[in-house]
């Protein structure tokens, strides 16, 4: 089972226009309505693969019963901790002409005894024997401590699980603080937490704080793994376009998936090559889909033969770079 956590799950809405024009009143084509939030996005790719997934998150007032019952309806299974405040809503706008435009509402103040509550179940789920990894993804709401986040990893770390964090600002630093076995910002969120202009800079930051791989998701550039002898660079799938909403949520699935599928008896994880080319896959497949948290899976295997087939026998695609 992998168990996931949504710090700040949502309403997802997505509206379909024939074309975005600022100032002016546009007619809805369609309306999506999914359980949202990075970590969910995150849960419902694995789900879909065939994965055993266990989803944790705060939920309040009307939205939050909405997530929960919608959770039901996708037979997926969830934890929820109650918070006097109402979880979020965003609005994802998309058309057939430009890049889609999110708007994300902050979400609800969680008090402390709440985010107490949410570490207790985390705590309790990381304790059983079939938990294979801990997945951190999305943003904190309003005021949030990012040491709730360092919480989780440092119970990851209690029971050997490992635990792949996909957060930004100070939730990031505080999983290297906290020694998490993944830390997977994208190229921005990794400059903007390190304050640094260099991705490899940025990296050796997060590394010289604890994590024990940094994992740099960079769009059209593809994907790269830093350890502080050498950078492992996967390239992104060529000529995909479409919806890039949930295209990271999706490669932090493919990236856990495939990590989890090559350990042991918790063994400790290995990025390589196949790991960074699954969640390269994955992140294109989902492009291809109209909301986040879904996958193209023909696409999938497609992509992942491709690429296969390109690697060998010399990996012209992938490269490592030592940095000793």
């Amino acid at each position: 089972m992998i168990l996931v956590v949504t710090p700040n799950p949502a309403v997802d809405v997505t509206y379909r226009v024939a074309e975005q024009r600022i100032g002016e009143t546009r007619r809805v084509l369609d309306v999506a309505r999914r359980p949202g939030g990075k970590g969910l996005n995150v849960g419902r790719v694995l789900a879909g693969a065939g994965l055993a997934t266990h989803a944790v998150l705060p939920l309040g007032g009307a939205p939050g019963r909405w997530v929960a019952d919608a959770l039901d309806g996708l037979g997926l299974s969830h934890s929820d901790v109650a918070v006097a405040e109402e979880t979020r809503t965003t609005v994802t706008v998309v058309d057939d002409l430009a890049h889609p435009t999110m708007y994300g509402e902050p979400g609800p103040v969680v008090a402390v005894d709440e985010w107490d509550a949410v570490t207790a179940v985390v705590d309790r789920l990381l304790a059983g024997p079939d938990c294979a990894a801990l997945v951190v993804s999305g943003s904190l709401p309003n005021g949030a401590d990012p040491a709730v986040v360092a919480a989780w990893v440092r119970a990851a770390r209690r029971h050997g699980v490992p635990s792949i964090v996909d957060c930004s600002g100070g939730a990031l630093l505080a999983a290297a603080d906290a020694g998490a076995t993944i830390c997977k910002p994208n190229r921005s969120e990794l400059l903007e937490a390190t304050g640094t202009d260099d991705e490899r800079a940025g990296a050796l930051r997060l590394l010289d704080r604890g994590a024990g791989v940094v994992v740099v998701s960079r769009g059209s550039d593809g994907i790269a793994a830093h350890t502080r002898a050498a950078v492992l660079e996967v390239p992104a799938v060529a000529g995909v376009t479409g919806n890039p909403t949930g295209a990271g949520d999706a490669a932090t699935a493919g990236l856990v998936m495939a990590m989890v599928q090559a350990q042991t008896a918790r063994s400790t994880p290995v990025v390589d090559e196949a790991t960074l080319r699954s969640a390269a896959a994955y992140g294109a497949a989902a492009v291809l889909r109209p909301v986040a948290g879904e996958v193209d899976a023909a696409a999938v295997r497609r992509f992942l033969q491709s690429s296969t087939q390109r690697a060998e026998p010399a990996s012209p695609d992938a490269r490592t770079r030592s940095t000793a």
